[in-house]
């Protein structure tokens, strides 16, 4: 966190810890890396903000980097809304009203996760006039690794740094990242004048150390401490937990290099135990991929929609509230546009007479622009949705086949597993081309590519669950479609009775899009595609590890 974080900063108290082990809820466990802040999150329901945590406080610095975490289930398919606000704490007290506000961010789990390696970086804001400073907000999945190790460190010959006194020596511990960066993990207390100091022994959760990868680069730095804060740098080494598992031995004696390369301390792991100890790999989850997700739209303007001017047309547009459409389209892509980094989504429309010669199209862009389809978020595409209204002409029939075959022609040409393309139709009537939208749906089953189907009103959706496929796979002239990726659901089926559509389109968007991380998986299984390689492992240079720095 880089930011204009004062001074004079003290404990602090009330820090609310989570288990990821005994939590039972089936969902991707990922930890967001935060500095000097509390964490809010937010109920779908109710809307309000609710304390989730408390990163540790460091004293006299403007740059903290925290070793305490979050952990937070992360699921795909909801949009789960955070809040991140820093304090510059002037006492013990817990009451945050009694500390100085620096600034907050929102922002959602899955713009965190769905960031260029998952690291999203956000300027603060929440103080009128004020340039709050920036926080930098990273996740990572946590393995289902749950050892737990317990080691103790000693160190002699230590560099003196203290003019009147010897040194007061601690030590970092980190873990790499999948990006090549390091994340604090662990500190040790400090040991007060000493050139030979012996750390207290500590217990650490593998996972935390090198989340389960037990050749993962660990990362151990020393410092002199200061009680300004600007601790003096003694050097660093490098090692990982396979080699700090063996204990004391020949192996586990590092020394560690001034940049002077004059006087070099010597660190000895004394002992170190570690326990449950268990067969350990990494699940083949979204985030390890690292894909972009192309998302794409397609609304339906058949006449069977009813007169967009009468309050009667599923197309109506009640100044009060969104009609179905314009629900179903922000459920959806409020939460999947996270995984989009240009946040630019092509809009489509099918089954209208278009102007000025009132030909039909199955495939028309909502902006009106054939050569740039592409609307600015999500509130661009119920832009040109609302548009689209006032110079179309509803018509017929109801062909899926063109906006998948659309769709399918770019997820054609990028099947690397860099890329992942979504469409949405929403719908309100009987498919007139099953045919040829099978076919096409049993093509695009080769492809990286998902299918929702979303309908809308009060018409028989039969058709649509024989697409969806869960039952019986989908086939076209004698051929079964690889995969399933199509997701069809009846948009009333969601719909609160107490007319919250806050909480009906949660419910949507929670349905329609939980397959989509098991699709897009199957797809790089059957092509072979690998996630990202974890971080190099490391690999002891001899009997003493010897690191320049």
């Amino acid at each position: 966190m880089e930011g204009d974080v004062m001074d004079k900063l003290g404990d602090m108290a009330s820090v609310y810890e989570f288990d990821p082990i005994t939590g039972n809820i089936p969902a991707t466990k990922v930890e967001i890396t935060v500095s000097l802040c509390v964490l809010y999150t937010q109920g779908v329901e109710t809307k309000q903000w609710r304390e989730f945590g408390r990163t540790e406080v460091i004293d006299n610095t403007l740059n903290p980097d925290f070793v305490r975490k979050y952990i937070l289930d992360y699921f795909f398919e909801e949009k789960q809304n955070l809040r991140f606000d820093l304090y510059d704490v002037d006492s013990k007290s817990p009451d945050l009203s009694k500390h100085d506000f620096l600034g907050q961010v929102f922002c959602t789990l899955g713009e965190i996760v769905g960031s260029p390696a998952s690291r999203l970086e956000k300027p603060l804001g929440g103080i009128a006039g004020k340039k709050c400073g920036t926080i930098i907000l990273s996740a990572e999945e946590l393995g289902n690794c749950r050892d737990s190790a317990t080691m103790q460190f000693c160190a002699n010959k230590l560099d003196k740094k203290d003019f009147f006194g010897k040194s007061d020596p601690f030590m970092v511990f980190y873990r790499s990242n999948e990006d090549g960066t390091f994340t604090i993990c662990h500190k040790t207390e400090v040991v007060k004048n000493t050139l030979n100091p012996v750390w207290q022994s500590f217990t650490i959760p593998v996972r935390a150390l090198c989340n389960g990868d037990f050749d993962r680069t660990i990362k151990i730095e020393v410092y002199d401490w200061d009680r300004d804060g600007s601790h003096d740098f003694i050097g660093e080494f490098t090692t990982s937990y396979r080699e700090l598992a063996r204990g004391q031995s020949q192996f586990n004696v590092y020394e560690v290099k001034k940049i002077s390369l004059v006087c070099a301390l010597r660190i000895i792991i004394w002992w170190s135990t570690c326990t449950s100890l268990v067969d350990f790999s990494l699940s083949l989850l979204y985030p390890h991929f690292r894909t972009q997700i192309n998302f794409t739209v397609a609304i339906d303007f058949t006449a069977s929609n009813g007169n967009p001017s009468q309050s009667t047309s599923l197309h109506y547009m009640n100044p009060y509230q969104m009609n179905a459409y314009a629900m179903a389209l922000k459920a959806v892509g409020e939460i999947i546009q996270d995984y989009d980094s240009d946040k630019m989504f092509p809009a489509l429309g099918f089954g209208a007479k278009l102007p000025p010669d009132g030909r039909v199209s199955h495939e028309f862009p909502l902006n009106g622009n054939i050569e740039n389809p592409y609307c600015n978020g999500i509130d661009g595409i119920l832009e040109a949705y609302h548009e689209s209204l006032k110079t179309v002409q509803l018509y017929g029939p109801t062909n899926f086949a063109p906006v998948v075959n659309h769709v399918a022609s770019y997820a054609a040409a990028v099947q690397d597993g860099s890329q992942y393309f979504v469409l949405l139709i929403i719908t309100d009537g009987v498919i007139s081309d099953m045919a040829q939208t099978k076919e096409a749906i049993v093509n695009g089953a080769k492809l990286p590519m998902s299918i929702i189907i979303v309908g809308v009103g009060q018409a028989e959706f039969d058709a649509m669950v024989e697409l969806d496929g869960d039952d019986i796979r989908i086939s076209s002239r004698g051929k079964l479609a690889e995969r399933d990726i199509v997701q069809f659901v009846p948009f009333r089926d969601y719909m609160d009775r107490t007319g919250n559509h806050v909480l009906s389109m949660a419910r949507l968007a929670k349905d329609v899009l939980a397959e989509i991380p098991d699709q897009l998986i199957s797809y790089m299984k059957s092509r072979g595609v690998k996630p990202n390689p974890t971080p190099p492992p490391y690999t002891p240079p001899g009997h003493t590890h010897h690191t320049q720095i």
